[in-house]
């Protein structure tokens, strides 16, 4: 098992790991806020917040020399379900062809107060 710290990805906020890397090539992402690393502070809006986390996972990502195309799931938290299709916008040019499962869920409250969270699994 190996831990995977990005510097170009928010540190984590509490007590765990940007994401776990097992010897099996499969990697586990903490879901991520729309918190921009230099400064742990949200983006504005659920449009800003949407990219910032797809970057912020792209970066871990790379840390650990995967890529997007590397994803095989994702969970998506809205604290609106109304924003769903602004999100589904923004993760489908992000992710291009490439179609990871997901579950979506709309949720009472996100930490910092965040719009939205993104957790995902990928494998290589």
């Amino acid at each position: 098992m190996k831990i995977i710290d990005s510097k170009n990805a928010p540190k984590a906020i509490g007590p765990y790991s940007q994401a776990i890397e097992l010897s099996n090539g499969l990697m586990f992402l903490s879901g991520q806020l729309g918190l921009v690393p230099e400064t742990m502070e949200l983006e504005k809006g659920i449009e800003a917040q949407t990219n910032q986390i797809l970057k912020n996972i792209e970066n871990v990502l790379k840390e650990a020399g995967y890529e997007k195309n590397n994803v095989v799931k994702t969970t998506i938290l809205l604290s609106d379900i109304n924003d769903f299709t602004v999100v589904n916008e923004i993760y489908g040019k992000f992710f291009e062809d490439h179609k990871p499962a997901r579950s979506t869920f709309a949720v009472k409250a996100l930490p910092k107060n965040a719009l939205i969270e993104i957790e995902a699994i990928a494998h290589k």
